[in-house]
């Protein structure tokens, strides 16, 4: 499917390396970027969001080249989407879509699948203009609709008892992985997650610390499902390495929702191991919006060590960055070749020793005085 990817400059952040993530994204989706059309503009337009003039330039490099779709750079309201589909005569999907789309096509595990279809629909509830009928297969069709109720009504009550459903089963999900969690709490394990941008080579890095044979590749959100591994460090002990998936910048937010459960590894964690992009010119960026995303749930407060990753690629040595305390802020690796992974086990290995027992004891205690207090601990981020 042949596509023009649109994207407006607005003045913020970097437009050009939003764009190149936009065609990446477009690229992993399965599609194939044949144009772009940009501009700049101080603010949405409500109807058509790029305005008249430019609908007309996306119009007729639709017809010149005969494209399939546009990709908008940008979140479209449900009104600006159908404007412009009415406008250009072909389809007309917008970012969050498309990360939803990629989400639907890698999603794994029947926890992700969940996750997956539970964010879609929340996404497409909005967007509703009838076309449901599939739904109503589903459900028996006769005898369904209520008297003078209308087709749309009854797609949304459909969505609605779906969602519904959809949740009660990530809850069950979600218990299940407490119920893990625990367990290695009572075991005393360090746990420990991967964090970073999408493709910033997470998967990589776990699998080349685990010997684990996750799925990695140079595309966006190769990794959605959470997989963890136990790792043995000589006279630290075991650690859990929990592999999990990418962050980029305007996640839609039905998917920080949705991937609660999968990212409640991450809030638990005794620490986070951010890797970075080495080699991205951009990497200060994704770095922050990173940390944004950490912030949205609540794992802003968990000990992290800067992992700088591709050093290959950047042209960077081997080496672990200290602060004027000791403690170690930055490890530089390459997963790829496995430069600096010995030091990186070394420096998990010495952080483990260091704080681990501390850990556990404070989070065991914080953990009785919750379930004292409270008959919902089992939702509840304890802080270290």
């Amino acid at each position: 499917m042949r596509a023009v990817l649109v994207g407006v400059d607005f003045g913020k952040g970097d437009f050009l390396a939003s764009l190149e993530e936009l065609a990446l994204l477009a690229t992993s989706a399965g599609a194939a970027p044949a144009a772009s059309v940009t501009g700049k503009r101080s603010s949405p337009d409500s109807a058509l969001f790029v305005g008249s003039g430019k609908a007309e330039e996306i119009r007729d490099t639709v017809a010149d080249l005969e494209l399939d779709l546009v990709i908008f750079n940008h979140a479209l309201s449900p009104a600006q989407q159908r404007n412009l589909e009415r406008f250009l005569k072909v389809r007309v999907i917008d970012r969050t879509s498309l990360i939803l789309d990629i989400f639907a096509q890698r999603a794994q595990s029947h926890e992700g699948k969940v996750q997956v279809e539970l964010a879609q629909l929340q996404h497409l509830a909005t967007r509703l203009v009838r076309g449901w009928t599939h739904l109503e297969r589903q459900k028996g069709g006769i005898g369904l609709r209520g008297p003078g109720e209308t087709q749309l009504e009854t797609d949304r009550r459909l969505i609605g008892d779906r969602v519904k459903m959809l949740r009660s089963k990530l809850d069950k999900l979600q218990r299940q992985r407490i119920t893990q969690r625990r367990a290695r709490e009572r075991n005393h394990t360090f746990s420990i997650s991967l964090v970073g941008y999408t493709n910033a080579g997470k998967s990589t890095l776990f699998n080349n610390m685990t010997k684990a044979g996750v799925y990695a590749a140079n595309q966006l959100f190769a990794t959605l499902d959470t997989t963890s591994r136990r790792v043995h460090l000589g006279e630290a002990g075991s650690v859990v390495v929990s592999d999990t998936v990418g962050f980029i910048r305007e996640l839609p937010t039905q998917l920080v929702a949705a991937f609660r459960a999968t990212l409640e590894e991450t809030v638990h964690a005794d620490l986070l191991l951010h890797v970075v992009d080495a080699a991205s010119p951009v990497r200060d960026e994704q770095i922050q919006q990173v940390n944004a995303v950490l912030q949205d749930i609540g794992a802003d407060h968990i000990p992290h060590v800067l992992v700088w990753n591709k050093i290959d690629l950047a042209g960077l040595a081997p080496a672990v960055e200290r602060d004027e305390y000791d403690k170690i802020r930055r490890v530089f690796v390459s997963a790829q070749t496995g430069e600096g992974i010995v030091l990186l086990r070394s420096a998990i290995a010495e952080y483990a020793q260091a704080n681990g027992a501390r850990n556990h004891t404070a989070r065991h205690d914080q953990q009785l005085e919750i379930e004292t207090a409270t008959e919902n601990h089992d939702e509840s981020v304890q802080p270290h």
